[in-house]
């Protein structure tokens, strides 16, 4: 039946696109869920997504780009986690400081490294290949792995209680024992790996490009997705599929010509943003944050 063929294509293309959102999303949970806030994801994303087409278009090989993609988050998550948890620095300005790096950064490297402006596409060799009869991205597999892992992390094993206690209550934390600061700075280090992943998802990926704006979003969408989830990894899951879905969808609707002369195109783009945010709007004041996230933790002297 052409409906069940249409829902199924939608289904299929929506696997592509909540992966990043939820990769990203899942990143920023482990990050809060410690007791730091990283609202750098845009930047993270791109600036990941940028090494990960240049590493895979020069070796031909998309899981080194992937590798790669990892690391560069990995070690911008570093950087801010070192700023927020071992200087104290105000962990907004971190964020907004990384966002706003990665914009020129990006522009500009694309134009040094292939000599173009604003936009290149790696070569066919350099995609992630899709798994044999099914189709799909083996990195969507992994997203819903890494979902499922973090939420059995999270909330059953004492390693995971331990880390949601330094969010919660830090002091009470330090008392019994748990290295505070080093629990938070691993946590940002691992969330910003997290979120180099969902770059290259982007990039290598799904969209098979890099622009210097390729998250179009996503990272802050990925921010709002958190609280929506209530900081729980399979909550996020769900929120990302929804995400996924309507984009998919406002995709489909932009070739059905009856809608277009009705709706214009640029409100199709922004169905699936304004959606989410009214999901999330719906949640605000239902869900509740770890009580000490973004609180810089000072041990007192003996």
């Amino acid at each position: 039946m052409p409906e069940l063929d249409l829902l199924g294509s939608i289904l299929f293309y929506t696997s592509w696109a909540m992966m990043p959102i939820l990769l990203a999303a899942l990143g920023e949970i482990l990050t809060e869920r410690s007791g730091v806030v990283n609202i750098g994801l845009e930047g993270i994303m791109l600036i990941s997504a940028l090494f990960a087409v240049y590493v895979a278009d020069k070796t031909l090989n998309p899981w080194l780009g992937v590798l790669t993609a990892i690391a560069v988050g990995a070690l911008i998550g570093a950087i801010h986690g070192f700023i927020a948890v071992y200087l104290k620095g105000n962990q907004i300005i971190s964020g907004l400081g990384i966002n706003t790096f990665a914009m020129g950064f990006v522009a500009y490297s694309i134009e040094v490294f292939w000599g173009v402006r604003g936009y290149y596409t790696p070569r066919p060799e350099a995609k992630v290949p899709r798994i044999p009869g099914l189709g799909v991205s083996p990195l969507f597999l992994v997203t819903l792995g890494v979902a499922v892992l973090l939420y059995f992390y999270l909330y059953r094993t004492h390693s995971g209680l331990r880390l949601r206690a330094c969010g919660e209550n830090p002091e009470a934390a330090d008392v019994v024992g748990v290295n505070v600061e080093l629990t938070q700075f691993i946590a940002t280090v691992i969330g910003g790996a997290l979120t180099g992943l969902a770059g290259a998802s982007l990039s290598i990926d799904w969209l098979a490009s890099i622009t210097k704006q390729l998250p179009a979003g996503r990272g802050f969408i990925a921010l709002a997705l958190v609280n929506f989830a209530n900081w729980n990894p399979l909550y996020a899951l769900l929120g990302s599929f929804i995400f996924g879905f309507l984009w998919t969808a406002s995709e489909y609707m932009k070739n059905i010509s009856s809608i277009v002369q009705v709706i214009p195109m640029p409100l199709i783009n922004t169905i699936p943003y304004i959606a989410t945010l009214m999901v999330v709007a719906g949640v605000i004041g239902k869900s509740k944050p770890p009580r000490s996230v973004g609180t810089p933790y000072r041990r007192e002297l003996d």
